[in-house]
């Protein structure tokens, strides 16, 4: 637990997203392209949003990566954030079946998400987050990328959202059967 007053935090919080300000200036990007990165790092998980228009399409997807020394006994967890501006996937392999909640739905459904994914856009910023030495590195990146596993179902399920298009409506958690084994 930190020792931190109220005024601390606040002041804290306040320097973070001046320092937000000045990345999005480094950058050279609009202010709402770095939205889904932002949520991404502030509440985690995966983001996307849309213009009114759809002339503005964003996602950040995010990957965990645990680094862990076996000698030592100790590690940590790096975040890598992709953000893609007006996203395209080139390719898809694969079909898996899962189970996915989104915060549109009320319930949990099954879905088929490719197993990997080939995509392109035209900005990709990548982000690191390592907690071990409390930094975050930001850069763009050059696409194509390939994204598999997790990393491949977020960015299907967020491309849903950016097509306007609803979570697959297959069956849902409550079609399952337990079977109990002795």
């Amino acid at each position: 637990m930190d020792n931190y007053t109220d005024v601390d935090q606040l002041i804290r919080k306040l320097k973070f997203n001046l320092e937000e300000q000045q990345v999005i200036k480094d950058l050279e990007i609009e202010p709402d392209v770095f939205i889904p990165l932002l949520f991404s790092v502030k509440y985690g998980g995966n983001w996307s949003i849309k213009n009114k228009s759809d002339s503005l399409k964003v996602m950040a997807i995010k990957e965990k990566i645990t680094r862990y020394d076996q000698k030592n006994k100790a590690g940590y967890t790096l975040e890598l954030i992709h953000l893609i501006s007006n996203p395209a996937i080139i390719a898809k392999e694969g079909q898996v079946y899962r189970l996915e909640k989104c915060s549109e739905s009320k319930e949990r459904k099954i879905v088929t998400r490719p197993y990997k994914v080939q995509i392109d856009g035209e900005d990709i910023i990548k982000a690191e987050l390592n907690p071990k030495n409390m930094e975050i590195t930001i850069k763009h990146v050059d696409g194509p990328l390939s994204f598999e596993g997790s990393a491949a179902f977020g960015i299907s399920h967020e491309m849903e959202h950016l097509k306007g298009s609803k979570m697959d409506t297959g069956k849902c958690l409550w079609d399952f059967s337990y079977q109990t084994l002795k």
